[in-house]
């Protein structure tokens, strides 16, 4: 498990995430009304990471 995958995993409402290295993405599952993508991509910039951008669609 990567070092984004298992910050990310830690946050309440998150149910899935797969980090694609070689297209510099990550998806994640989780619920909004527990965490928001917001929430999320200051996870990933806490841990040294850019985020480009913050695009959500829903399931």
């Amino acid at each position: 498990m990567t070092k984004i995958e298992g910050a990310l995993s830690k946050k309440t409402g998150v149910t899935n995430v797969k980090v694609l290295f070689n297209a510099s993405k990550v998806k994640a599952e989780f619920d909004d009304s527990a965490v928001s993508a917001e929430d999320l991509a200051n996870v990933v910039t806490d841990l040294g990471y850019a985020v480009q951008s913050r695009k959500v669609k829903p399931l």
